[in-house]
Order: C-alpha cells, then sequence, then structure tokens
C-alpha cells in the first residue's frame, strides 16, 4: 500500500483542514467563529462547509437566537475517522526518511 493511500482528496483545501481542525478541538463551531478564525469570505466558507457536509463528514444544524439565523457545525463520527487517518498519512509521510 503506497504511503499516500490515506491522504483524502476532501481536505486538499486549506479552508476545508481549516475547518476540520477546529472542529476536531471544539464540540462546534458556528459560522461566525469559523469565518474569523480562519480569515475568509462568507461564500468560500460556505462552498467548503457545503463540500464537507456532502461528503458526510460535518452536520449542519440551523437555528434562530432571538431574531438571528445561526448556523453550526460539528464533525460527524466519519468525518472524525476520515480525518484522523488523513492526518496519520500526513505525519507518517513526512517522518517517512
Amino acid at each position: 500500500m503506497s504511503i499516500i493511500n490515506n491522504i483524502n482528496k476532501v481536505f486538499d483545501h486549506r479552508i476545508r483542514l481549516g475547518i476540520m481542525s477546529v472542529l476536531m478541538v471544539n464540540e462546534f463551531a458556528d459560522f461566525n467563529m469559523l469565518k474569523e478564525l480562519l480569515g475568509t469570505t462568507d461564500g468560500n466558507l460556505a462552498s467548503h462547509t457545503k463540500a464537507l457536509e456532502k461528503a458526510e463528514y460535518i452536520k449542519v444544524e440551523k437555528q434562530f437566537i432571538g431574531r438571528k439565523p445561526n448556523t453550526r457545525y460539528s464533525t460527524t463520527k466519519l468525518g472524525e475517522m476520515e480525518f484522523k487517518k488523513h492526518i496519520e498519512a500526513l505525519e507518517k509521510l513526512i517522518n517517512k526518511q
């Protein structure tokens, strides 16, 4: 098996890598928190969260806080498992002599 087999194409983009990194260490994060932490635009963040949702790596909850809409994200079990495999594959690649 090739050392790069577990490198997941879904996590290739730095924004997706950032989203998953934030969600792996937090129970959830809302749209504004992710936008601020990652320094991205609304449209860019929306397209990358949609890609992760389509892959079933994150789940999306929409709610209202008062009269304001709030969207928050969390990882799925599949997302956690695939992200861990991805990070382990990168670590193996980096440490390969």
